[in-house]
């Protein structure tokens, strides 16, 4: 090893030691993005309630104090572990395509792509929100406390009020276009129009009021009557106006799918199927990377971020052109993770050379044609890995009864096709926009669950669940130090260098062929990992997340 190399292992072995140990509970655990949600999570473990129980109280704060990332007016995925029965159930609540959306809805006049706030702050871009229908249905089919109790933690932190976090106030500071949304502006800025700030208390009654109606009356309450009607006004009022309609709230069901796993070394990986291309990648990542054994290196070893990088792009390669909603495009899964196709993917890796940007392979079964997460155990051992979204920071920037609304819609592709080709992932009536959300389940070869984790971040999220995955699996960290690695992301182009300690391996990756880009990273993964009998759990340190347990 280079003395270069070698500053720069200890350089992260440093940053490791820095972040906060990693919390040891006996029976059950809490990780998520705000500490007033994991305390809503706990009350409700210690008050006899499931794991699902404390993911609708959690989503339900998040809602409030974390409003960028996540609430009512979005979706997401989740995965439930029963312990007693070993039964993994998928529950997609991801959003859907109104009836009257197009393949053309986001080109201009020209036929070109909208610029990205011209899409994203529009009624075009708000998708049929999903992530009530989804919980609603896993707490009846495995909760225990009634499902209004569960929303009073939210509830009273929305009517009394709570200190702005810091990640909010710098958003606000961010973003000062969102003054001009009336609803926006009466909760999170000052009369004079300046953005509160971090530690200033600030309540949101209309969000109590609508939340009291969910609790009280069911997910009824949204999906129709008022509400709904409100979300529609507001969609179809908008300057670019989109059509979501009645009809398309009232329609909507969260879809129960089949998880996707697959093995790595000594453990079983389980994740989201499509919509989700998380899964699929992470899964393909990790077997492309299985025989190169980087549990020998460091984790700021240049060739195991060199490699990490390269098994990114080749499934991100693939993850562009085929996966899409399976109920409109036949999505090649079990050839992707064929370890005879992968291994013919893997011949195209080199230790000594990047591939550069590379094309998607030809898969076997092919035929032509803002974010949060939260990880959860309970006292009997059942979990959930719940990664829910509103899009970009404060999705639309359209407020309704105090919530926000989604604009998932711009994760479709803009083209409706390529090269004379339809897109997979093209904009269709009904449909779910592929999404990188990969809640995760790990399991021993006793088929004993040892870790759940997930994350926020975009497309950055299959990069970041990968590589947590890899400090816990292959370099035997604590929970805590392998979220908080520092970062290498590909997405099949320049290769991205968190800024930090692995800023000084730019050269030797560019030396590889790679280019480079170093730039802060914003993070956002939660994980809970077995330790003998009990559990740990850890919270991104770049964000304002907490784990805690008892």
């Amino acid at each position: 090893m280079t003395l270069r190399r070698l500053l720069a292992a200890l350089a992260v072995l440093l940053a490791i030691c820095r972040v906060q140990a990693s919390l040891a509970a006996p029976q059950a655990m809490v990780a998520a993005a705000h500490p007033l949600a994991v305390d809503a999570g706990l009350e409700v473990l210690r008050r006899g309630g499931t794991a699902v129980d404390a993911a609708v109280a959690v989503q339900m704060v998040l809602g409030v104090v974390e409003p960028q990332a996540s609430g009512i007016g979005g979706g997401g995925f989740l995965l439930h572990y029963d312990n007693a029965t070993r039964a993994i159930t998928v529950y997609d609540g991801r959003e859907t395509a109104p009836a009257g959306a197009t393949p053309t809805m986001f080109l201009d006049g020209n036929g070109k792509p909208l610029g990205f706030r011209p899409a994203v702050v529009s009624g075009i871009s708000v998708g049929v929100p999903g992530a009530l229908a989804m919980l609603e249905l896993a707490h009846k089919e495995h909760g225990k406390l009634a499902w209004r109790d569960l929303f009073e933690p939210a509830i009273a932190a929305a009517r009394d009020g709570f200190p702005v976090p810091p990640r909010l106030a710098a958003w606000l500071s961010r973003i000062p276009g969102l003054r001009e949304e009336p609803g926006i502006r009466a909760v999170y800025f000052n009369a004079e129009g300046s953005p509160r700030k971090a530690g200033e208390r600030i309540a949101n009654p209309d969000l109590a009021g609508t939340m009291r109606l969910i609790a009280d009356q069911g997910t009824r309450a949204f999906y129709e009557g008022a509400i709904a009607a409100e979300m529609v006004e507001r969609v179809r009022a908008h300057e670019r106006p989109g059509t979501l309609s009645l009809a398309d709230l009232a329609d909507y069901r969260p879809i129960k799918r089949e998880a996707l796993c697959g093995p790595y070394r000594l453990w079983v990986v389980c994740g989201m199927p499509p919509p989700s291309s998380g899964g699929i990648a992470i899964l393909q990542a990790l077997t492309l990377l299985e025989p190169f054994e980087i549990w020998r290196d460091t984790p700021s070893d240049l060739r195991s971020i060199h490699l990490i990088a390269e098994a990114s792009r080749l499934a991100f390669a693939d993850r562009d052109r085929y996966v899409a909603d399976p109920a409109f495009v036949k999505v090649p899964v079990e050839g992707l993770l064929s370890p005879t196709y992968l291994a013919e993917r893997r011949k195209l890796m080199s230790p000594d050379r990047s591939m550069g940007k590379v094309g998607p392979g030809v898969p076997p079964g092919y035929v032509e044609r803002g974010t949060s997460h939260m990880s959860i155990v309970d006292r009997w051992g059942n979990a959930v890995a719940f990664t829910t979204t509103i899009e970009a920071p404060f999705g639309a920037q359209i407020m309704v009864r105090g919530f926000l609304l989604n604009n998932e819609l711009t994760d479709f592709s803009p083209l409706p096709e390529a090269d004379g080709r339809p897109i997979a992932n093209r904009v269709e009536p009904g449909k779910r926009p592929r999404s990188s959300m990969s809640p995760t389940l790990v399991f021993d070869q006793g088929n004993r669950l040892v870790a759940v984790l997930g994350s926020a971040g975009g497309s950055r999220i299959i990069g970041d669940t990968l590589q947590a995955l890899l400090g816990l699996l292959d370099w035997n960290l604590p929970v805590s130090a392998a979220i908080a690695l520092p970062r290498v992301i590909n997405s099949n182009g320049p290769t991205e260098l968190e800024r930090g300690p692995l800023a000084d391996l730019a050269d030797g990756l560019r030396g590889l062929g790679h280019q480079v880009q170093v730039r802060g990273h914003e993070g956002g993964l939660t994980g809970i990992r077995r330790v003998g009998d009990g559990w740990e759990g850890g919270a991104d340190p770049r964000r304002d997340g907490a784990a805690r347990g008892e």
